[in-house]
């Protein structure tokens, strides 16, 4: 099974569970976490959704190439990333707070996932960032959108994009990308963060939330996210992006 999902005491946990794999996102990721978002929204008891990795090196290291390396062309590119985007959408506008517990390493698309959640809650280890550039491509789930919604001053937003490279944990916090390092295990990191959220009525929640997604609606939220895949479909089928990805996979492991 490439993912877990656990529901308990009104908090959905979502873990990628490919270790081996640097908990990269396949057809079956994909597919789990459009289950668990589906989950969420058809139960009134779910209280908080938290996105996370199995083991302490990896968070997400974004879209898996050995597989994704077949799709060739533009279309192909733009089947697999829409999906995705699409399913990040979901996740972005749940009415409920969304968390990525950040165990390990997220980077290109794990970075992506991250950033569409509301908090990002970051162990002392972990580094994360938009590493998409080194393949010659842009990000391509909405993430770059996402990114500039998320209060980081626009330039270091803009240069968080354009470093195509892995932040460590205290710089994430200092520009405001992650509200919190965490020094112990994920789980006390998540239930003293939630401590006083979990004393206020769901209800007030939902209606903070809303004023955001009130704000997002306005502002062709997701029109924006689709322009940004239809942008990384494009350099998907570049040479440079081709050529880049197979020196990705043949070079030797560490």
């Amino acid at each position: 099974m490439a993912y877990l999902l656990e529901h308990k005491e009104g908090i959905v946990t979502f873990t990628i569970h490919r270790e081996d794999k640097r908990n990269a996102v396949n057809d079956e990721v994909m597919n789990g976490l459009q289950e668990a978002i589906t989950y969420v929204e058809q139960n009134d008891n779910v209280r908080f959704f938290v996105i996370t990795g199995t083991g302490e090196r990896s968070f997400c290291s974004g879209g898996d190439l050995s597989v994704f390396h077949a799709l060739q062309t533009e279309d192909e590119a733009f089947g697999m990333l829409s999906k995705m985007a699409k399913i990040l959408y979901k996740l972005a506008t749940l009415p409920v707070p969304t968390i990525a517990l950040i165990n390990g390493t997220a980077v290109g698309g794990g970075c992506e996932i991250a950033t569409a959640c509301d908090f990002r809650l970051i162990a002392n280890h972990a580094k994360a960032g938009f590493i998409q550039g080194t393949l010659a491509i842009t990000s391509g789930w909405g993430g770059g959108t996402y990114l500039f919604e998320r209060g980081l001053r626009h330039d270091q937003a803009l240069k968080m994009l354009v470093d195509a490279k892995a932040y460590d944990a205290q710089t994430l916090y200092d520009i405001g990308w992650a509200m919190h390092v965490f020094y112990g295990t994920k789980q006390e990191a998540l239930l003293d963060f939630i401590d006083d959220m979990r004393k206020i009525h769901p209800s007030v929640h939902q209606a903070y939330k809303e004023i955001e997604l009130r704000k997002w609606r306005e502002r062709n939220m997701y029109e924006r996210v689709m322009e940004e895949v239809r942008t990384c479909a494009k350099l998907w089928e570049s040479d440079a992006h081709h050529q880049a990805v197979n020196v990705f996979l043949t070079k030797p492991k560490k």
